[in-house]
Formats: C-alpha cells, sequence, structure tokens
C-alpha cells in the first residue's frame, strides 16, 4: 500500500505498510478500486478504541473504577490528558485522510461495467470517510491543519503551510464536493471479501472468523452531510439529507425505521434485574399487556452480523494475526478474546454505568396497557397506565454476575467486537434534533412518540408539521412517500424511539378494543412541562414557557434520549459539545449568553460529583472542551 499517514511531528510522518518510501500504486483498475477501499477501512480499525473511549469517557454516562480502570482511561474521564495518553492521537485521523486524499487524487473514476460506473460509489464513499474523519478531528481538537492533496513525502510535511480549520471551516471545504453524490448508495462489495469461516459463529471459545457486511463500513454521503450540517447549526441542510438517505439511500425498511419487540418481553416480566429493589412501584401482571408488537428485540442490534439498525460499523478482528483488536469490549467486562466456551465476564470492570446514567434510566416512566377487570378478556385494554421501573434499554444490555460478597455490571453491546458508527436511531434523533431547531419540537417530539409513519396524519398534531417540512422539500410527500419509514404503515405499526425501552408511550390509536383514547401520558406539554422544571432548579433562571423556551426544554429531552438509546456506543460527548453550541447560539433571552457551556460544565461535572470524582478544568472555558493536539 501507498503512504498511510501524514502527521505534524517527524517522529511520525512517514509510516508505511512497506519497508520502502514512497509507493504511489495506480488505482486504474477495478480490483485496484476495491482492495485501496479496503486499505482505508483498516486504517479506519486504528482509530476505532480512541473513538469510544474519547467520546464516552469525557460524558457523562460512565465512571471509572480506581484501582482497576487504565490510568488513560482515567484522564480522558478527569479531562487531564496529555499528549502521552495512548487513546489521545490526532494522527491516526490524518492516517485515514492521507489514504483518501491518494485515493481520491488517484482513482480512475470512468471505470465501467457494461453501463455501471464500478468506482463512482467508492469514490464518493471515500469522500465520506474523509469528512468523518475531519469532523472527528475537530470534535477533539478544535482548529486542526487541512489539507486535500495526497503527501507521499517527507519535505511536503515539513515544509507545509496548511491552513488550521474549525468544524465551520471543515465543513465549508468540504460540502460542495459531497453534495454532487447526494442520493448515492454505499459501495456493495463482492462476497469474496468477506469471511466465511465460523460465519454466524460466537467469537469466545473458538478460533473461528466472524462475517461482516462490507457495506456497513461505508458511511452514506447523506448521513455525513447531515452530520456536518447538524454540527454547524445548518438545521434545513441537515434534515432534508437524513430525509434523503432514509427515504432513499437506506437499503431496506428495517434502515428506515425502528420497530422491535415490545421492551419487557427481552427480559420477562416486571420487577427484573436490579429495579426490583430500587423502591418500584410494581403493576399486578395479570391487568397488563405488554406484548403489544411482534418484531426484532431491541438489544439485537448489536448481535453478531445485525442488519436491522446499524448503518456503519467497525468490525475489529478475531484475533491478532487476522487483523487490528480491540480493547473496547475488555474494558466493558467482557473478556472476548478468550478461550473459553462460555460468555467469559470479567470480575473486574474498569468502566462502569454513571450513577447520572443509572438515575436518568431508573426514573424513566415506563408505559404499559391496563385492564381495569382481572377477567377481561385481552382485547379489553381500555387504559395507559405508568410504572415506576424505568426505560428496560439499559437492562436488556447490562450483564448482573451477582455473588456473595459483590455484583459486577457489563455492557453487552461491544460482546462482538464491532464498533458502531450510526444506527437508524441515530439519524431519526438527529433528525428530530434538527426539527426542533426549525421551530418544529412538535414534529421532534413525534419522533421519539410515534416514529414516522402514516399515522401522524391522524393521531398527533405534528402530522400537519412533518407534513408541511417534508412536501416542501420535495423529497417526500405524505400520503404518497409515508410508505418507505415503515414495512406495515398502518397505525398499528407506528412507533417511537422513546418505546425501544419505555413500553407504549405512542400516541392513542385507532386500534379497535385495545384502549381508549386521550389515555396515554407521554405528551409533549406534560414532558416539556417536567423538563423545565428541572432547568429551574438547575440553574436558578428564570425559565419562560416561550416557543424558544419550549425548544430548548425538547432539546434536553432529545439529549436525555441519546443517553438512553446510544449509551457507551462514542457518541455522547461529542453530542453534549454540539448541544452546547447550539444553546450559545440560540438561546432564550433570559438565559445567560453562554448557557451552553454553563449547561455542559453543570452535565458533566455533577455526573462526576455523583460518583466521588472530580474535574480538572472547568467546562465553561470552551478551549478546555478539546484535547491537547498531537
Amino acid at each position: 500500500m501507498c503512504i498511510s499517514c501524514a502527521s505534524f511531528s517527524c517522529s511520525d510522518m512517514m509510516e508505511t505498510e512497506t519497508p520502502i518510501l514512497n509507493i504511489e500504486p495506480e488505482i486504474s483498475q477495478k480490483s485496484d478500486s476495491a482492495f485501496y477501499a479496503f486499505g482505508i477501512l483498516t486504517a479506519m480499525q486504528q482509530v476505532a478504541d480512541q473513538y469510544v473511549f474519547q467520546g464516552e469517557l469525557r460524558g457523562d454516562l460512565l465512571k471509572v473504577v480506581p484501582g482497576i480502570t487504565d490510568k488513560n482511561l482515567q484522564s480522558l474521564a478527569d479531562f487531564s490528558a496529555t499528549t502521552e495518553n495512548k487513546y489521545d492521537s490526532a494522527y491516526a485521523y490524518y492516517r485515514i485522510i492521507n489514504n483518501c486524499n491518494y485515493y481520491i487524487a488517484k482513482a480512475d473514476t470512468s471505470l465501467y461495467t457494461g453501463a455501471t460506473n464500478v468506482v463512482i460509489r467508492q469514490y464518493a464513499a471515500t469522500l465520506a470517510i474523509r469528512a468523518w474523519a475531519y469532523m472527528q478531528l475537530a470534535r477533539n481538537y478544535g482548529k486542526v491543519p487541512f489539507y486535500t492533496t495526497p503527501l507521499t513525502a517527507i519535505s511536503q510535511i515539513e515544509s507545509n503551510s496548511f491552513p488550521e480549520l474549525d468544524i465551520y471551516g471543515i465543513v465549508e471545504q468540504l460540502a460542495p464536493e459531497l453534495e454532487k453524490f447526494t442520493g448515492f448508495e454505499v459501495p456493495t462489495l463482492h462476497d469474496s471479501y468477506r469471511s466465511t469461516s465460523g460465519a454466524g459463529t460466537q467469537r469466545w471459545g473458538s478460533q473461528s472468523a466472524k462475517t461482516y457486511r462490507p457495506s456497513a463500513c461505508f458511511i452514506p454521503v447523506d448521513v455525513i452531510l447531515g452530520e456536518m450540517y447538524l454540527e454547524t447549526e445548518k438545521y434545513d441542510q441537515a434534515a432534508r439529507h437524513y430525509i434523503t438517505y432514509l427515504t432513499k439511500v437506506a437499503p431496506d425498511v428495517n434502515q428506515r425505521s425502528s420497530i422491535y419487540l415490545a421492551p419487557l418481553r427481552e427480559k420477562g416480566s416486571f420487577g427484573f434485574g436490579r429495579f426490583a429493589s430500587a423502591g418500584s412501584t410494581l403493576p399486578d401482571p395479570s391487568v397488563i399487556a405488554v406484548n403489544y408488537i411482534t418484531g426484532t428485540p431491541w438489544s439485537a442490534i448489536f448481535g453478531l452480523n445485525s442488519v436491522n439498525d446499524i448503518i456503519t460499523y467497525i468490525p475489529m478482528a478475531v484475533n491478532s494475526q487476522s487483523g487490528t483488536t480491540t480493547n473496547v469490549p475488555y474494558a466493558f467486562g467482557f473478556d472476548y478474546y478468550s478461550d473459553s466456551k462460555s460468555e467469559p465476564y470479567l470480575e473486574k470492570i474498569q468502566l462502569l454505568p454513571s450513577s447520572a446514567m443509572n438515575t436518568l434510566s431508573d426514573s424513566t416512566e415506563y408505559y404499559y396497557y391496563y385492564r381495569t377487570s382481572k377477567t377481561s378478556t385481552l382485547t379489553q385494554f381500555d387504559s395507559v397506565a405508568i410504572a415506576n421501573c424505568g426505560d428496560m434499554r439499559m437492562r436488556s444490555v447490562t450483564n448482573y454476575q451477582i455473588s456473595a460478597d459483590s455484583t459486577t455490571e457489563s455492557i453487552d453491546k461491544y460482546k462482538y467486537g464491532n464498533i458502531v458508527l450510526y444506527r437508524t436511531s441515530t439519524i431519526l434523533l438527529h433528525l428530530a434534533e434538527a426539527f426542533n431547531r426549525l421551530n418544529m419540537p412538535d414534529a421532534a417530539f413525534a419522533i421519539l412518540k410515534d416514529g414516522i409513519s402514516s399515522a401522524l396524519k391522524s393521531t398527533n398534531s405534528a402530522g400537519s408539521y412533518v407534513c408541511a417540512y417534508m412536501d416542501s422539500t420535495t423529497i417526500v410527500t405524505l400520503d404518497r412517500d409515508y410508505q418507505l419509514f415503515n414495512e406495515k404503515f398502518t397505525e398499528d405499526y407506528a412507533l417511537g424511539i422513546h418505546c425501544h425501552g419505555a413500553g407504549v408511550a405512542a400516541s392513542d390509536l385507532t386500534r379497535t378494543n385495545v384502549y381508549k383514547p386521550g389515555s396515554s401520558l407521554y405528551t409533549l406539554d406534560r414532558m416539556v412541562g417536567k423538563k423545565l422544571s428541572q432547568l429551574t432548579g438547575t440553574f436558578g433562571t428564570y425559565i419562560g414557557t416561550t416557543r424558544q423556551d419550549t425548544i430548548n426544554a425538547v432539546e434536553d429531552i432529545l439529549c436525555d434520549e441519546y443517553a438512553l438509546e446510544l449509551a457507551f456506543e462514542g457518541s455522547r460527548y461529542y453530542d453534549l459539545m454540539r448541544l452546547a453550541r447550539h444553546k450559545n447560539v440560540s438561546s432564550p433571552g433570559t438565559y445567560p449568553s453562554n448557557f451552553g457551556s454553563l449547561w455542559l460544565d453543570e452535565k458533566i461535572r455533577s455526573a462526576r460529583q455523583s460518583d466521588g470524582m472530580s474535574l480538572s478544568k472547568s467546562l465553561v472555558t470552551e478551549s478546555n472542551w478539546y484535547l491537547p493536539f498531537k
């Protein structure tokens, strides 16, 4: 492979996969292009661990364990990391960028098989990967050196005068070229590039390989454009690209909507796990119904070779002889590389859910169908009630090992060695974030409550907002194309993101003999009211009831949903930073001008204090948000 890195310190400058420097391969054959694309994906594996650790440990959802947690991880968590930190390497991202730059400069995009251009989708996907790498650099370091030409000689680096750009400058530079490829699907590479040895088997207890989906190793152009525009407050462009992905690019209905089993069916009846001893109010099982919809369990998203929800992931090697391995499962309490024939959970776990995460999960209301008479038939449920037993997503991906003297709590999201970058739920939630900032908090909340389906036409006040916006984009129209979001787009299949863990939070649908209209308590007004009260208590400032106050409150509701849905997947700190910037740019007039910075500092500092930890820096100062550049 060609020169595979660029950095801005001499020691890292010219690392290469061969002992010979400055080999410049031609990319003039179809096979050249495919193999080079996989070379770029190999570079992505090099940043997988630091993506997760940097994105989660600086957030509010994890805590470290003194005496057990690796010191590199501890310093990330208290914001004291230096350039010596094992998981702080800008160079690793520049390695991806330089590979992408070389491919973009050298690829022959005129190669056809019959009438099909066999390279253009790989070219577009490479543009998207480069944009993702630059976005990660800006998120982690603020302003970073920017270049788009391939560097193949040390002199090019030593004599550089590269401009330093922040996220706004990077988007301005990269978005126009990406816009040329909106609507493009990711490359679908031949099955010969997929391991079939031990296909479909778990890794632990054997040396067999796992299968992987080559197409899911790439980032769709419209996904990365949506992300870039969302980062830079270009909400209209962000929403348009998210909708383009969901309606025109997503390969099948499973990646346009998120429909899963009712959460309680994953782990049995109420009272399972730690919720049973947390003072919860549990309903009588004989008067509840929880199996209101069929489908895939939510926790199956993270299983081996999952296809339902994952858009982009980095599959890590099953052993060091096969490629780049990962430390992430081990840090979360699972020895992915064990030779044990059973699931090898660890007794000493480095990273645990924070008190803030557990409190959020435990305090989330669970909604269930209720019948007033135990002798009623199953079709005679007439109401929706609340059980104070918490959201079910945390417990469905948490493994508890209870012994006589201790209880360990490992996270199963990484049990199969996959690092997930984007899921359908991510895109739907980010679309909700864009809708909210487009002055449509109703539409944003509808995605949490009902998802996007034909049910919005008649059952939710947000339907008119969503309809008007989507019609205006000329991308999708309500009556013609809503079926693109759901395989069965009737009211029975309306299901929002919040329903993944909170039960029947959806709108009151027109399902005969199930329950009465007006009974769902998960409503915009009620949840906004609760959130505004929390903000008033936390910041002691005047919180009003204007449209802008509602938008700010819905943004905080979305922030909570990001935690419940996407916890520990690597995106938490970046979500918090983005929301803090939004709040700094646009908050109600009664709020401080730096409300976003105050909000970020409070959220992370209070989480640390709840776990007996501290921060080494004040996050009210924006320069402290970033890592030292190395």
